[in-house]
């Protein structure tokens, strides 16, 4: 079996964006900047995380430069194409292709046309005609949350049979399709997508990595769980699965990429500023939450890096 393309921890990149919906472009190499001295040098740009329905291809190509530059050029990056249609996620792919310098850029991540609902045959003939119009390797992104959710037979088909599809991220919160793609034996980048199953993919041994949002903020936490990916039964990776759990708990009382930016903001990676309007309670709420892991991150920080 051939090395794999994608493995172990990415991070599910924040793009910071101000109140007019531009991006912050200093405010999202302050992120590289912190992560990579956290010792990550693998990024998922705009994805779920990075609020992929907003960006434009122009926004796209600055993103990448702003990641490749903040990161010293040592970034391996997965870049997301999602798109409503066929041709916009083409575009999108152009674009990440001509914005990779040194082959930075070492794969796409394809989401399933957001919006609509579609049959399986309608998203597997999406997938294969995005495939073909790009040489970099793709992996299914499956986001059932918010996009038509992928069948663990459509997956392992066109993993298969079209030679630029490579594997999948999948968001879903289930360990379904990457329990398929194993029984099945199929050669494939199996990633998390959802953190809220991290610790349980690599109990069973289903994943060769992660691309996680918490890993932004909390890049310890999401290491220290892969660093025991061998030892799941020891008292460090329970304690690490433990103090995940609190944090995703946090995290729901807002859409994903509002929470990891107060928290984001709570470490001082880069303020929490948001394109949507917010109510003065939702402000309430995400001053509770920065207060609350200002007191919860000394002791995370200790558990999870001794």
């Amino acid at each position: 079996m051939a090395e794999k393309l994608v493995t172990g921890v990415y991070v599910a990149v924040l793009t910071p964006r101000s109140a007019d919906g531009s991006i912050d472009a200093a405010g999202l190499g302050a992120v590289i900047r912190f992560l990579m001295g956290k010792g990550i040098s693998s990024f998922a740009v705009n994805g779920a995380t990075g609020e992929l329905c907003l960006t434009t291809p122009d926004e796209l190509r600055m993103m990448l430069t702003v990641v490749q530059e903040a990161s010293a050029g040592r970034a391996e990056i997965l870049c997301g194409v999602g798109a409503p249609g066929t041709a916009r996620a083409k575009e999108l792919a152009v674009t990440a292709r001509s914005a990779s310098y040194h082959g930075a850029v070492k794969g796409l991540l394809l989401p399933m046309p957001y919006f609509f609902p579609y049959q399986q045959e309608d998203l597997e003939l999406f997938c294969r005609e995005v495939a073909a119009s790009t040489e970099l390797p793709i992996l299914l992104y499956n986001l059932p949350q918010f996009t038509s959710g992928l069948a663990k037979e459509t997956v392992r088909r066109l993993i298969t049979e079209v030679a630029n599809i490579v594997g999948i991220k999948d968001s879903s919160g289930s360990l379904e399709i990457l329990r398929d793609l194993t029984e099945h034996g199929v050669d494939a980048c199996r990633l998390v997508g959802n953190d809220t199953v991290y610790a349980q993919a690599l109990q069973e041994g289903v994943c060769d990595g992660i691309v996680s949002g918490v890993a932004c903020p909390l890049p310890e936490l999401i290491q220290a769980l892969w660093r025991e990916a061998a030892r799941t039964e020891s008292e460090e990776f329970a304690s690490a699965s433990r103090l995940l759990d609190e944090f995703i708990a946090q995290l729901n009382a807002f859409p994903t990429p509002w929470g990891l930016k107060w928290t984001a903001e709570a470490r001082g990676i880069v303020p929490a500023t948001f394109s949507q309007p917010v109510t003065q309670h939702r402000r309430e709420q995400g001053r509770a939450v920065v207060a609350w892991m200002q007191e919860w991150l000394p002791g995370a920080i200790e558990a999870t890096t001794r």
